[in-house]
């Protein structure tokens, strides 16, 4: 009995300690305070942090790829080409040499700032294209020209031959080109007065003029119908410089030490001045080998004008230029070709500035003509 009277009051016990605990944990529920739901909770604003502007979609054509050369980087480099010929002419010419070739560079230079100005466009004198301009034009003048041609060359090389068509990348015509065949074309006289070249610390108060190998080439052709004019003329002498002409003509040396330069350089390509130089040797060698009593030799045709100047750095400007090596083959061909048809039957003694300049009208046609297969098409068939 006394057994089993303490199990019962034992599992009493149990279960008094049971409700307890119940009991407490129901109050501790109650006192414990309830979790807001997230739809009653007073919602924070959180800032967004600005997303930087997104920068405008270009759309332009292929390639897409800079090689990193600038404008301003090729500028540089056709001007140290430059050097060699202009250190040449102003050895021969003097300080009349110098006094051009400074007018020419600073009005060019001016020219650009006023009408970029005027036309309120950025001012771009920096790329130095302005500058290249006034010395090509300098090196396309004689060294005794007046200082209004310098000045009404370079408005006309700047403001027609350039920034009315819109400026540099947009111009059809080599601007230094169109100046010089303005110039001559009005003013005959003070474009063909030459200076003979004499030595720095030869040189006298009193200029000495005198035609250029080519004058009197064709001066001889047509008063004596044959060559004697230039009997006497020594072919190193256009080659080392000692001859009158302008600055670009007198020195083939020095052109050509700057024309290999450029091409060293990967500012041009070969192909233009070999298109052009290879087309004016083998046409001067043909008419030579028919009739050597009123063609020159193709030697002679090579040394002297402006053909290397030409050949180099005004008909490798990359703005008037085809794209395509095969088309500037096509075109330096067609610059040899009117080149020579020029000096044998024009009536003018160089006929380099009319040629380019009309290679330079047919550059789109040429560009259309040898225009590249698009990538992934098939070839003509």
């Amino acid at each position: 009995m006394n057994g089993t009277s303490g199990l019962a009051k034992g599992e009493e016990g149990e279960k008094a300690l049971l409700t307890d605990t119940s009991i407490m944990d129901e109050e501790k529920k109650e006192t414990t305070p309830k979790a807001v739901p997230k739809e009653n909770a007073k919602k924070v604003p959180v800032k967004k942090k600005e997303a930087p502007p997104a920068e405008p979609l270009i759309l332009s054509s292929s390639p897409h790829i800079a090689s990193g050369e600038s404008i301003p980087f090729l500028m540089h480099h056709v001007i140290l080409a430059l050097i060699p010929g202009l250190l040449v002419g102003l050895y021969f010419f003097g300080l009349d040499a110098l006094r051009v070739l400074l007018i020419t560079t600073v009005t060019a230079i001016g020219f650009e700032v006023l009408l970029q100005r005027i036309m309120q466009r950025p001012v771009t004198v920096s790329d130095l294209s302005a500058a290249v301009t006034g010395i090509l034009l300098a090196m396309n003048l004689p060294a005794g020209a007046p200082w209004w041609l310098c000045v009404v060359g370079s408005g006309v090389a700047i403001v027609v031959g350039k920034q009315l068509y819109g400026g540099l990348g947009y111009n059809l015509f080599n601007p230094a080109l169109v100046a010089r065949v303005v110039l001559l074309i009005s003013w005959p006289v003070q474009m063909t007065t030459w200076p003979k070249a004499q030595p720095f610390f030869q040189q006298g108060v009193d200029a000495v003029t005198g035609a250029t190998p080519l004058g009197r080439m064709k001066e001889s052709l047509l008063l004596h119908h044959d060559l004697s004019g230039i009997a006497n003329v020594s072919l190193l002498d256009p080659f080392l410089g000692h001859v009158g002409g302008s600055l670009g003509e007198i020195s083939a040396l020095a052109l050509l030490l700057g024309g290999f330069y450029l091409i060293a350089k990967r500012v041009i390509t070969w192909h233009i001045p070999v298109g052009f130089l290879g087309t004016v040797l083998v046409i001067a060698a043909l008419f030579h080998f028919i009739d050597p009593n009123r063609y020159a030799s193709p030697q002679f045709h090579l040394v002297t004008g402006g053909l290397i100047l030409g050949a180099f750095f005004m008909a490798t400007d990359l703005v008037t230029s085809p794209v395509t090596h095969q088309g500037m083959l096509v075109f330096g061909v067609g610059c040899g070709l009117i080149t020579m048809m020029i000096r044998f039957w024009g009536g003018y003694p160089e006929g380099v500035s009319f040629s380019i300049l009309l290679m330079n009208a047919a550059t789109p046609l040429i560009d259309r003509w040898v225009k590249p297969r698009t990538f992934g098409t098939g070839f003509r068939k």
